[in-house]
């Protein structure tokens, strides 16, 4: 699919979030697109996942309409970037080195999947009918979240932690792979329903 809205790229959405103070880093951002666009709630709006990055679904207060149109114009390019590698099944974290803060890493990692991914899925849903095995991929999900979170723990900064950093890889490579399961038997075969825009 081509996008109608342009992303502006990484480093000018970062300094866009910053300006509207989005407590939600780009990542995360990325990671809640790519969960809502998956998600079984057909009901769910752009408009409504933009407003939830910010506390209480507190979005900022947009002056004029010139202002809202670029404002929607922003986020939507980056939705329709999402929708590309959702559409492409090729969704994969940022690539990690050994002299990486792990730390931060795993951090990171919990929230894009279980505040982004995760949460952008269920999109709000308190019951959703859905296969039962989708429901045991999302949980899953939240499990390996979990796992970067136990990490976190185990990481002493004072010594070599060769070992936990190839757990991470491993973790990050059955996050990718459960993920891309499920846009490849729950997603694609109804991406043409998801296209969702700003209403």
């Amino acid at each position: 699919m081509k996008s109608e809205n342009k992303y502006i790229g990484d480093d000018k959405f970062k300094k866009f979030l910053e300006h509207y103070a989005c407590p939600a880093p780009l990542e995360l951002v990325k990671w809640r697109f790519a969960g809502s666009i998956c998600s079984p709630n057909l009901e769910l709006r752009p408009t409504d996942v933009i407003s939830s990055l910010w506390e209480n679904n507190q979005a900022p207060r947009l002056e004029t309409k010139k202002e809202a149109e670029l404002f929607f114009q922003f986020f939507m390019g980056l939705w329709d970037e999402i929708f590309t590698l959702v559409a492409d099944n090729s969704l994969k974290f940022s690539p990690i080195k050994s002299g990486d803060d792990l730390i931060k890493i795993c951090e990171s990692r919990y929230e894009n999947i279980e505040m982004g991914f995760v949460e952008g899925f269920w999109g709000g849903l308190e019951d959703a009918k859905i296969p039962a095995y989708v429901a045991e991929v999302a949980d899953s999900l939240t499990a390996l979240a979990e796992a970067y979170k136990t990490m976190v723990g185990k990481i002493n900064t004072q010594k070599d932690n060769k070992q936990i950093f190839e757990a991470i890889l491993r973790c990050d490579k059955m996050t990718e792979k459960t993920i891309s399961f499920l846009i490849e038997n729950y997603v694609l075969p109804r991406i043409n329903d998801l296209k969702r825009v700003v209403n």
